[in-house]
C-alpha cells in the first residue's frame, strides 16, 4: 500500500484542497498524536475536513485507483460556509443546528458523541473477548494437531501401503 500512497501524494503535491501525508505511529515522537487521533491499527488512513483537527477513519479501498477516486471527492464539504456543497435536506438540517444555542448544540453533540463512545467501548470489549476466545481455541487446536497428526500420518501410510491393488480394467476389442 505504501507505494500507492506515495504515488497519490505525488499526484496531489501541489493541490490547494488536498494534502496527502503520513505519520509513523511506531515512532515514539508520533505516538501521542496517533493516540489522540484514535489510531489503533496500522495502516490507518484518516480524512480531515478543511479546518478540522480531528479526522475520520477512511475504510475504503486501499489500492491506487480506489484512493485516487476517493481523493477526487475531497475538499470543502457541506457546511455553513459552503452551502453550495449541500443538498436541500442537508441545508434544512444545517439551518436547524444553526438556530440552536451554543449550549443546546454542544449538549446534543455531547450526547451523540457519548453514545458513539459507549458503542465503541462495547465493540472493543467484544473484540477483546473474541480475540481471547480465538487464541484459546487456536491453542487447543494446535495441541490436538500436535497430539494426533503423527499417528494419523502413520495410519495413512499403512492404508496406502497395504491397500489391495485392484486389477486394471480389461480392454475389449
Amino acid at each position: 500500500m505504501k507505494p500507492d500512497w506515495d504515488e497519490l501524494g505525488d499526484k496531489y503535491e501541489n493541490s490547494k484542497t488536498v494534502l496527502i501525508g503520513d505519520v509513523d505511529c511506531t515512532v515514539e515522537a508520533s505516538k501521542a498524536l496517533c493516540e489522540e487521533q484514535g489510531v489503533k491499527g496500522y495502516p490507518t488512513l484518516m480524512v480531515y475536513p478543511p479546518g478540522e483537527t480531528t479526522g475520520e477513519s477512511y475504510e475504503g479501498g486501499r489500492d491506487l485507483e480506489a484512493l485516487k477516486k476517493f481523493a477526487k471527492t475531497l475538499g470543502p464539504s457541506c457546511s455553513p460556509k459552503h452551502l453550495k456543497k449541500c443538498s436541500e435536506e442537508q441545508k434544512a438540517t444545517l439551518e436547524g443546528y444553526m438556530a440552536m444555542s451554543a449550549e443546546a448544540l454542544g449538549a446534543q453533540m455531547g450526547e451523540m458523541e457519548g453514545r458513539l463512545s459507549e458503542a465503541s467501548a462495547t465493540h472493543d470489549a467484544l473484540l477483546k473477548e473474541l480475540q481471547a476466545r480465538f487464541e484459546e481455541s487456536d491453542k487447543a487446536l494446535k495441541a490436538l494437531k500436535e497430539e494426533l497428526e503423527p499417528s494419523l500420518k502413520l495410519m495413512k501410510a499403512v492404508r496406502r501401503d497395504t491397500a489391495p491393488v485392484e486389477p486394471a480394467p480389461k480392454e475389449e476389442v
